[in-house]
């Protein structure tokens, strides 16, 4: 029987949400729910959606995403949204662990045998720029991605706007012409600003801009667009193919929906099949854990328009635990030259040690995003 038994969740360090549901005949799925800073909210969320899935068909995913997103008179947003991409993963795991076939499978076959993936790379200096992109670079990476800023002034000073060029050209110099540097706004940015700072990021060939504005200025993007030949990357904060059309019909090149976000698996391949409509390419956001990555390089081995796969290893948000710790076999998510390669194993891939996920459970975590002021105490944008 594939009818659904169980549904659980784990808060879990670092900063994760983890779903499981199992069914009656013992199958068993995993999903990731990440909300940052919200996730305890997001628990609750998908607690009150399971009402909808207990004693139902586990492999009847497309009905049960419609009644989990339209089956009600609310709907939408981050939190029921990241609540349905976590049941949904779990659901497209119980599926693949039923058929014994991998999820890109049923998803129509693999387009690729390996996926390009990227790291983060901090620091407020060009030395630590320099730094840690050598990391990088020594640990087989070939792309990575870097903030453009802390907070910024809503019409930025020539100090400001200079530090974001040389931190650019401090990554561009150790990266050299072979790799990639992808450069993150996190929508702090006023569109003022950016139309200044882009074309002078310009000599430094970014591999796109990431977020520029702020979600709720998604009206903006294409007068971002109009201002730089670089390519604009946004979709972190959208939720739907509804919230990606807009940007889409302004000219981004690269849209990046998060799996634990924007309706799981089920959504996403939608998002990137409407992208691939507007020659769109797909990078899905992904500064989480094993379980979303794995759904991410799942769509991302199905889906011909996709880039590149954000990853978290080493992110400095990964306080006491790191993003294989909760994978009782590492192999499928080791990265070689800067790819990994298809994931054979029925289901999302991976295989999840589930005696570490109760033990985390047990300690919880309550992760927050920071928040800062200006000097004059003024609320800074995140």
């Amino acid at each position: 029987m594939t009818k659904i038994a169980k549904v659980e969740t784990f808060l879990v360090a670092p900063r994760w949400l983890f779903v499981r549901i199992e069914t009656e005949s013992g199958i068993v799925g995993w999903g990731e729910a990440t909300c940052e800073g919200r996730s305890e909210t997001v628990r609750t969320a998908v607690h009150q959606l399971s009402e909808l899935l207990t004693g139902r068909d586990a492999l009847r995913i497309e009905d049960h995403w419609q009644v989990l997103t339209k089956g009600s008179f609310y709907r939408g947003g981050p939190i029921l949204a990241s609540a349905v991409s976590g049941l949904d993963q779990a659901l497209w795991d119980i599926a693949g662990k039923h058929y014994g076939a991998p999820v890109h499978q049923l998803l129509g076959g693999p387009v690729r045998d390996r996926i390009r993936v990227y790291g983060w790379v901090g620091g407020d200096e060009p030395a630590e720029i320099r730094d840690q992109i050598s990391a990088r670079i020594e640990a087989g990476l070939t792309a990575v991605k870097m903030n453009a800023s802390g907070p910024m002034s809503a019409l930025a000073s020539v100090a400001e706007l200079d530090a974001v060029v040389q931190r650019v050209a401090a990554a561009r110099e150790v990266l050299g012409d072979d790799r990639d540097v992808a450069v993150d706004f996190h929508g702090r940015f006023t569109l003022a600003n950016v139309r200044r700072v882009a074309p002078l990021l310009e000599p430094y060939r970014p591999f796109f801009l990431e977020e520029p504005v702020v979600p709720e200025n998604s009206h903006l993007i294409g007068e971002v667009v109009r201002c730089t030949t670089t390519p604009v990357s946004t979709g972190e904060r959208l939720y739907s193919r509804q919230e990606f059309l807009p940007v889409l019909q302004a000219g981004i090149a690269v849209a990046q929906p998060d799996l634990a976000h924007a309706g799981g698996i089920t959504e996403v391949r939608k998002i990137a099949t409407l992208a691939e409509v507007y020659d769109v390419q797909l990078a899905p956001h992904c500064p989480l854990g094993p379980i979303a990555l794995a759904a991410c390089l799942q769509v991302g081995f199905a889906t011909p328009n996709f880039l590149i796969q954000e990853q978290s290893i080493g992110i400095h948000y990964n306080l006491d635990a790191e993003v294989l710790d909760y994978c009782l076999d590492k192999t499928p998510l080791t990265f070689v030259d800067g790819y990994v390669s298809r994931l054979t194993a029925p289901g999302l891939g991976i295989e999840i040690d589930e005696h570490a996920v109760r033990t985390a459970d047990k300690r919880g975590h309550a992760w927050r995003s920071p928040t800062w002021r200006h000097p004059d105490g003024s609320y800074a944008e995140w």
